[in-house]
């Protein structure tokens, strides 16, 4: 992760989607819209928000054209929301601003009530740019490619079935580290470090720190604790042949990929990063505190 708090360059082209489904969301996108729209911008939404956004003079385009056509996408939703959208516009390299409309919201930044505020000005040119890698998972039956995704949060191998546990071959750069029986393996981002991997005991992990993290889900061996590794290691996962169940694999909670007894899981850093828009005052540490009710200073 970098950040970069230099003079940056103002966005015109804004392309704006929320969460499908979410009156909360729809709102904030209709005012945002608006609010754009008469500060001169040009202001682009995905087709699927079209009835519920009467706002004249935007454009209608197709999701994947957000990325194409725009030089700052903003995310009206829960972190749910950013991380479907940073999945899918990773290849653009578009930059993405998050405003909660969400929980906890590690990821977006704004609250609704702060849009009139805190937006003019970073798109004036007064924002943080931070950048944040993905992991890529690449699923091989045999020598055969059956399934891909890339993630943001974590890549989280699970048996499908409650209450049952998974065994399987843990490899860092082709050689062995263990094999383990368990409810699963979480591995992680430092984003996704206080996400599903910190319910699961994992540490904390700063965003600037260029590490992997690996949590084991309820080992049947105490001695089995998170490890923590560069992130240009090349991680594989190999379900043992004698697994009964029917283990999946999950990314970021959204993309499923259904596993058989010896197939292959190939995990490593996505060559292209996140580029995620702060407002000036951004404090990840402000943003534990708040998120995690830690405590105050006396």
């Amino acid at each position: 992760m970098s950040l970069n708090k230099n003079t940056k360059p103002a966005f015109n082209r804004i392309g704006i989607t929320g969460k499908p489904g979410s009156r909360a969301a729809m709102e904030t996108v209709s005012l945002l819209c608006q609010q754009l729209k008469n500060d001169g911008k040009q202001v682009y939404i995905p087709q699927r928000h079209h009835e519920a956004v009467q706002v004249e003079g935007i454009n209608i385009v197709n999701f994947e054209q957000l990325g194409q056509l725009c030089d700052l996408v903003i995310v009206v939703g829960g972190d749910g929301s950013m991380l479907k959208t940073a999945r899918a516009l990773i290849d653009s390299q578009v930059p993405l601003l998050g405003i909660n409309r969400g929980h906890l919201g590690f990821l977006t930044d704004i609250r609704p009530t702060e849009i009139v505020t805190r937006i003019p000005p970073i798109l004036a040119g007064d924002y943080t740019l931070e950048n944040r890698f993905l992991l890529f998972a690449q699923v091989f039956r045999g020598e055969t490619l059956i399934g891909s995704s890339c993630a943001v949060n974590d890549v989280v191998l699970y048996p499908g079935e409650i209450a049952r546990m998974i065994e399987f071959e843990l490899y860092m750069d082709d050689q062995f580290v263990y094999s383990q029986r368990s409810d699963g393996l979480i591995v992680s981002t430092p984003t996704g470090s206080t996400a599903y991997a910190l319910s699961g005991g994992g540490p904390i992990v700063s965003p600037e720190t260029d590490s992997i993290v690996l949590v084991p889900m309820f080992p049947h061996t105490l001695t089995s604790r998170p490890i923590t590794v560069n992130r240009e290691r090349i991680i594989d996962l190999v379900i043992s042949e004698s697994s009964p169940h029917n283990p999946q694999l999950s990314c970021d909670g959204q993309e499923i990929i259904s596993l058989e007894a010896g197939d292959r899981i190939r995990i490593k850093q996505y060559p292209i990063e996140m580029q995620l828009v702060h407002p000036l005052d951004y404090d990840y540490f402000e943003v534990l505190r708040s998120k995690l009710n830690w405590g105050q200073r006396l």
